[in-house]
């Protein structure tokens, strides 16, 4: 029992970490991706007159930047949990110091009285 819990609790610390980290960091630059579409008005592109993206004022760009980053982050972070823990069911077992991990632990079954 203790080692099916220790087993369960290093699969959700690895694949929340990883994919708390990872999204973090693709959803942080997936906001860039916004500026690479759309500009706010400024004094760079004579406010607007000039500009070569579509203008929107600051407060939608930044509402617009943060949507991105939430969901392209939720995305990644989704898709890495359920990958890291494909990922772990397969290379567990090689290793000889983390093949505890893997292998299933048999509880104990009661005996049915009659």
């Amino acid at each position: 029992m203790k080692a099916n819990n220790t087993r369960k609790f290093l699969e959700y610390a690895y694949s929340n970490f990883a994919g708390n980290f990872l999204g973090f960091v693709i959803g942080m630059a997936s906001a860039r991706l916004v500026s690479h579409f759309f500009t706010t008005r400024s004094i760079k592109n004579l406010w607007g007159l000039t500009a070569r993206k579509t203008v929107v004022d600051k407060q939608t760009f930044n509402a617009m930047e943060w949507m991105i980053s939430i969901l392209i982050g939720f995305i990644v972070f989704e898709i890495i949990s359920k990958w890291a823990k494909k990922q772990m069911d397969k290379m567990l077992p090689k290793y000889k110091l983390t093949r505890w991990l893997a292998e299933p632990v048999e509880e104990p079954v009661e005996k049915a009285v009659s």
